[in-house]
């Protein structure tokens, strides 16, 4: 071990592997942990707050045990493994997802948590706090980080609301229909207010996800479209390693717009999002760009059948309309 290695970084690069346990002891490994390191606190039968001290910075984030168990691979929840592994403290909101309507977090049990936390003084404890989330934690992540004013909040497709006065246009989500958004922390775009810096990433093609975020419009937040990204940017995000990289900026209080298109140039190797970028191209249709993109994957893999297909089928246009690709540096076996 380091001697810069804290023992909530040697614990968690350690941990046992939870993914494949049950609901309950699922539950019940995570309090084990976090009471060694923290504390665990259920919040009635439906959520649980999990805190795991590393001052002085916090990053603040929310999930679900569905989440948890299935996009990290010892399955404990996303905040709370980046965190740990970089030696910042975690307070993780966690709805058990027996009910999908809790994946909001509109819970008045949550609301006395955050009053309590508030009375306490417990964000001035720390120098630096991150609000995160991505989809319905997105929404709970701007709509809770009222209480800790100067925070940073990234938000990833969050909802701004699903009150039916002001989202009836979205319709992925009709158990949401008699949810009450319009009390406590109800509206997410009022509740950043407070917020020193506030991003939120969407891919501009999926429409539900871009009417949210245009409902973000004070002059401090900063909406970042993801292009090609789909529905689930946060799991594109994690998959191409960016997602970390952002959320360090953020807890360094160094995160904007450049920080973060930096991180997200980690696409251009990620085969999911280059092969939707491909399905976009149509060889025929934009021969150059799909030639100059199949040579791109095919320099760096040599099972690519998909992109080798488009390639040899836009090198046949484009020789038809007699156009040349440029040379490259350092050539690949196109026959190969």
């Amino acid at each position: 071990m380091s001697q810069a290695e804290t023992a909530l970084q040697t614990a968690i690069r350690d941990v046992q592997d939870i993914s494949d346990l049950p609901r309950d002891e699922w539950a019940e490994a995570l309090e084990e942990f976090c009471e060694e390191h923290g504390y665990y606190e259920p919040l009635g039968d439906r959520f649980a707050a999990a805190f795991l001290d590393e001052k002085p910075r916090l990053l603040v984030s929310f999930d679900t045990f569905e989440q948890a168990t299935e996009r990290n691979d010892k399955g404990y929840p996303t905040g709370m493994m980046l965190a740990a592994r970089h030696g910042w403290s975690s307070l993780t909101l966690m709805a058990n997802d027996l009910d999908p309507k809790d994946r909001w977090f509109r819970s008045k049990n949550i609301y006395r948590y955050f009053d309590r936390l508030v009375d306490d003084g417990f964000f001035e404890d720390f120098d630096q706090v991150v609000f995160y989330g991505a989809g319905a934690c997105g929404y709970a992540a701007a709509a809770y980080s009222v209480v800790a004013p100067g925070t940073t909040v990234i938000a990833i497709a969050p909802q701004a609301t699903l009150d039916g006065r002001l989202a009836s246009w979205d319709r992925r989500f009709p158990k949401t229909r008699r949810m009450d958004f319009t009390s406590r922390y109800g509206f997410a775009p009022d509740m950043v207010d407070g917020a020193e810096k506030a991003f939120v990433l969407y891919d501009p093609r999926v429409s539900e996800d871009a009417m949210h975020a245009a409902l973000f419009n004070q002059p401090h937040v900063n909406r970042i479209p993801c292009r090609l990204f789909g529905t689930d940017p946060e799991f594109e995000m994690l998959e191409m390693g960016a997602l970390a990289p952002i959320l360090e900026a953020a807890i360094d209080g160094k995160l904007d717009q450049r920080a973060i298109t930096r991180a997200l140039r980690k696409r251009r190797n990620h085969l999911g999002y280059l092969r939707r970028l491909l399905a976009e191209s149509a060889p025929k249709a934009r021969p150059y760009q799909t030639a100059l993109l199949c040579r791109h994957v095919l320099r760096n893999r040599k099972y690519a059948p998909r992109f080798r297909k488009a390639y040899d089928i836009a090198l046949e246009v484009l020789e038809e309309r007699n156009i040349t690709l440029p040379e490259l540096e350092t050539p690949f076996q196109e026959n190969a």
